[in-house]
């Protein structure tokens, strides 16, 4: 739901603007507003989670997303909508590293837990895949408060079943003790980083609020830095920072979020623009990127085992980067033949590149942090969509001379930015794996947990200490 809200509101814009007299550069807060909340949350969003309780958040994230949902679908008012996005994007915050983090404190690591999140990679290929076509049917048959409307049903019948199939988990109440200064300054950096970007193409990159906004990010991130340096249980550990594996799935994230975000924006205004099509025309040409993309996340698992998680993150961006290259053929008229191959490659590689981060992301580290992981994965992604979604359109209108109109040798010239993003991810995935590994024997969680993230740690050292006696 929360993958299929990205897509499917994308298409709904044309006609929001129409209808609630949007302006042409106010409109794009519809998007923006969600993104600034999503972006800025997720790292809160995810050590909750730890703290307090996976399916907690799950459920609560479910009831906000849902409720935001109907408001924004009932919306007569540009700013009550802008200010229901805002709402979804703090419900999608909770939801999606509650969602992460169950998966990866339910299957040990391993084989086990690599089918799992092979199969939640998959399910986002089909949120994908609905979001583009559903978006199209149901803007182009019905109208565009219906894109907000579907949410409700799903999101309301999960929160009422997840109690009866999800167990609950979260630390110790007395081990339960937020950062509130570090939550509140990486709130803010995250989010300010996420509308300067966001802006800079709208207002001018030299703009009085976007360069104001890129400064207060600095700021606020090299006070959260500070902070977090100075006490025992910061927001964000720095034993987790020191995770080569981690800053890996981080740094390649935010060239995934990047690459996928700037070709779907690309794509869909030059199918639209250029070759004329509808909507559901558009979501139906883009849709077999995100069924191949099911097919990566759910044979991702056995690709690794052969392979190696090092060895599946180079060939799936490197499948991406030819997927790219065959796009950066796009036509002024007519059909292009390899389209069809061109989306499936690209499908295949960005699915199977976002399954090896969540792989890389989670291997090593202590359940009671699988939460504050979840947040970071998607908060890395998150900032490079918010990237993507800027300097693809930019480079294509500098390919067409400052035409703000979608043409084909700007869109060419995106394609083959979103190649070299893809390139740039091969090689990080290729030199990070050639970094001597640190041992992990035992995965300890100082914040007064064991491995499960709920065992309390004097129990966990009479374990170790049993252990070492009879082996002495």
């Amino acid at each position: 739901m929360v993958v299929l809200d990205f897509s499917i509101v994308n298409v709904a814009l044309p006609s929001i603007e129409r209808e609630l007299s949007f302006t042409a550069s106010t409109v794009q807060w519809v998007v923006t507003a969600y993104a600034i909340a999503f972006g800025g949350l997720l790292i809160l969003g995810g050590r909750a989670a730890d703290l307090f309780g996976r399916r907690r958040m799950f459920v609560t994230g479910l009831l906000v997303f849902s409720a935001a949902s109907l408001a924004g679908g009932l919306a007569h008012d540009p700013a009550l909508l802008i200010a229901s996005r805002f709402v979804q994007g703090a419900g999608a915050a909770l939801t999606a590293p509650a969602a992460l983090s169950l998966i990866t404190t339910s299957f040990a690591e391993g084989p086990a837990r690599n089918r799992a999140l092979g199969m939640y990679g998959a399910t986002a290929s089909v949120g994908f895949v609905a979001g583009q076509v559903l978006g199209g049917v149901l803007v182009q048959f019905t109208s565009w408060r219906a894109v907000f409307l579907v949410n409700v049903p799903v999101g309301l019948l999960a929160a009422v079943v997840a109690p009866r199939l999800l167990g609950e988990s979260r630390r110790p109440r007395s081990a339960r003790r937020l950062d509130a200064a570090g939550a509140v300054l990486i709130t803010a950096a995250v989010a300010t980083i996420v509308y300067a970007v966001s802006q800079g193409s709208v207002r001018g990159w030299t703009s009085a609020p976007v360069v104001a906004a890129a400064a207060l990010a600095v700021i606020l991130a090299g006070a959260f830095w500070l902070v977090e340096r100075r006490l025992a249980d910061p927001l964000v550990p720095g034993r987790l920072l020191r995770l080569g594996s981690l800053r890996t799935a981080g740094a390649m994230n935010v060239l995934l979020g990047a690459w996928s975000a700037g070709e779907m924006l690309v794509l869909s205004l030059y199918f639209q623009q250029v070759l004329g099509d509808t909507p559901l025309q558009t979501g139906l040409a883009i849709a077999p990127q995100g069924i191949v993309g099911f097919a990566a996340g759910a044979f991702g698992a056995r690709l690794a085992r052969r392979i190696g998680i090092r060895h599946v993150l180079i060939l799936t961006s490197a499948v991406a980067a030819a997927g790219f290259a065959v796009l950066s053929r796009l036509p002024e008229t007519g059909r292009y033949s390899p389209l069809l191959m061109a989306v499936t490659l690209v499908g295949f590689g960005t699915a199977g590149t976002a399954f090896g981060t969540m792989v890389t992301a989670s291997g090593g580290v202590a359940d009671g942090d699988q939460g504050l992981v979840g947040g970071f994965v998607n908060t890395s992604r998150q900032v490079g969509a918010a990237f993507g979604a800027v300097l693809l359109p930019a480079v294509a209108q500098l390919a067409s001379h400052g035409d703000r109109a979608a043409s084909p040798a700007g869109d060419r010239a995106a394609m083959l930015a979103g190649a070299a993003a893809a390139l740039l991810a091969m090689v990080v995935a290729f030199y990070a794996g050639r970094r001597p590994a640190r041992p992990h024997s035992v995965r300890l969680d100082t914040a007064g947990s064991g491995p499960g993230g709920d065992e309390p740690m004097s129990r966990l050292r009479q374990r170790r200490a049993g252990c070492a006696t009879t082996t002495g």
